[in-house]
């Protein structure tokens, strides 16, 4: 049926319109369906401007061995979703530093500070997962998307999950708990996009004419396997009707706190730390053109990062009400995954053996050694915090926020933008990138930014707990806690410019890559050190 995928996306459309106004006294659940009434109805408009999936020009692809198409898509999605996670950012971060920014009721800070971390977390890193799983895999496996056109449906089924989680924080429809999940509808849409990524990921595998399954795509597994097993039975509740949005979790109390955790933490292990390391393993040897240091050590560093990372989340919870025993077991697994964890530092460091001089000539092997310098840093501070008398400090303090953001910023942000800035000229058949001076303001504005504000936050976290746990000789605390809020004041402007700076350096790449799309290329003299001096006569 030539339009079939078009009418079922109108006769979607049409079933969220009947809901969004029969239930319009439920005002968030029908604020809800007319949002996605208007989703699927953009969907169709695109699918017939187009009649296809993709645009015109590129639908020569599929004489290609590999299908490029939703690996484009999700590079641009990619691209969009950072600067619009990065933007909101800074928008909670100035929130901070001038309440009177908080605009109620859609606004303030207690929605769009979930609002910010899915958009960087599920929908700039998702789609960098999704796009580069995509690419990896197929040149790996020297095999084209199993599937057809599935891998279509997952790259907009992610799109259309994301705007619905988006617009559902906005609304105040969340479950409420840690992590200000979705609701129940959008969580049972997304567990079946992403049984849909699994197929694909997996029968490409599966159908590879390469004998041998690269360690990327070993990691890329773990993390798309993980992830599932995480996001159903963390979300598992009942809801209140069919036709509402309102839902009950199946936990509460410690066993709640312990499950939020136990995901929460494994969310940064296996989407944050497994997914990304796929991309490290692939795109770091790539970059520099020199074989994996020791796939020896990557298969070590796999194994036992997957059997260790399971096991920390309860380092979350030190000093509550869960069991000293599985208090104490988070800790130690967290002490013993620092060894791992640096095992695959070192293997991508020692990647560049032989290499060093591109750190020098190519601002984009600059940027992956950052981000590998930053993953090492991360996992030394995290499993540091997570030893009780250290914990006992920073806890609830703005250090944990520094430490996250070191992390996201520095590991999870610099090693997509590597990957992106590799992808983008050889998906658009480009020479390459429209500039790679760009490049280097990109790659100098983020990694100033991250200092800004990861030292910031160490600052203001430690001066925190400090005056959270400082007495008098009478045994009274010598501050309020109004006190230590009003303390953090400047160390918030600062992150606000450190955020800004961040945010600065995703606009110039967002122009390069939309530059390098449209086949410019900038007349820019060669980078130093790329062309070799001439040498006088003798």
């Amino acid at each position: 049926m030539k339009y079939g995928n078009e009418i079922v996306l109108l006769a979607l459309a049409a079933f969220a319109a009947l809901l969004g106004a029969a239930f319009a006294q439920d005002s968030q659940f029908g604020a809800h369906m007319w949002v996605l009434f208007f989703a699927l109805v953009a969907g169709a408009i695109v699918l017939l401007r187009t009649g296809n999936y993709a645009p015109v020009d590129i639908l020569a692809e599929d004489k290609s061995p590999y299908m490029d198409g939703p690996i484009r898509y999700g590079v641009i999605a990619t691209v969009f979703w950072g600067v619009t996670g990065f933007l909101v950012g800074v928008i909670v971060a100035a929130q901070l530093a001038f309440p009177d920014l908080n605009i109620e009721p859609w606004l303030n800070f207690g929605r769009l500070r979930p609002l910010h971390t899915s958009a960087v977390v599920f929908a700039f890193g998702g789609n960098a997962l999704i796009a580069t799983s995509f690419y990896v895999v197929q040149r790996t496996s020297r095999a084209r998307l199993f599937g057809g056109n599935l891998a279509w449906y997952v790259f907009w089924g992610y799109q259309l999950f994301i705007v619905m989680a988006a617009t559902g924080y906005l609304l105040g429809i969340t479950q409420s708990r840690e992590y200000a999940e979705p609701e129940w509808y959008v969580d049972i849409f997304l567990t079946v996009v992403w049984v849909a990524y699994l197929v694909v990921f997996l029968g490409t595998i599966l159908n590879r004419k390469e004998p041998h399954i690269y360690v990327a795509n070993w990691f890329y597994l773990a993390f798309i396997i993980t992830i599932a097993m995480l996001h159903v039975v963390n979300n598992l509740a009942v809801p209140a009707s069919f036709l509402g949005s309102k839902s009950y979790s199946l936990f509460s109390g410690v066993q709640d706190a312990l499950t939020q955790w136990w995901y929460g933490h494994n969310a940064v292990g296996f989407f944050l730390t497994a997914g990304f390391l796929g991309m490290m393993y692939y795109f770091v040897p790539k970059q520099v053109d020199r074989p994996v240091y020791s796939y020896r050590l990557s298969i070590i560093h796999f194994w036992s990062l997957i059997f260790l990372y399971i096991w920390a989340g309860p380092h979350h919870l030190h000093y509550t009400a869960l069991p000293d025993w599985a208090q104490t077991l988070g800790m130690v697994f967290s002490i013993m995954l620092w060894m791992p964890s640096w095992g695959g530092m070192i293997n991508g460091l020692m990647t560049l053996s032989g290499a060093w001089d591109k750190i020098r000539t190519d601002p984009i092997v600059r940027m992956m050694v950052v981000a590998i310098a930053f993953y090492g840093m991360s996992t030394f501070e995290g499993p540091m915090m997570s030893i009780k008398a250290v914990n006992s400090l920073s806890h609830y303090t703005e250090w944990t926020i520094g430490h996250v953001h070191s992390g996201a910023l520095g590991w999870n942000g610099m090693i997509t933008f590597g990957a992106i800035y590799f992808l983008v000229p050889r998906l658009w058949g480009r020479e390459r990138l429209y500039s790679m001076r760009m490049v280097t303001w990109h790659f100098w504005l983020a990694t100033l930014g991250i200092v800004v504000y990861a030292a910031v936050m160490w600052v203001a976290g430690i001066s925190q707990g400090l005056m959270w746990r400082e007495y008098d000789e009478q045994g009274f605390l010598v501050y309020s806690f109004a006190e230590s809020v009003a303390a953090m004041v400047p160390y918030y402007v600062v992150r606000t410019i450190g955020g800004l700076m961040y945010l600065a350096g995703a606009l110039v790449m967002a122009f390069n890559v939309f530059m390098t799309i449209r086949g410019h290329l900038r007349q820019e003299e060669p980078m130093p050190g790329t062309v070799p001096a001439l040498q006088p006569a003798q």
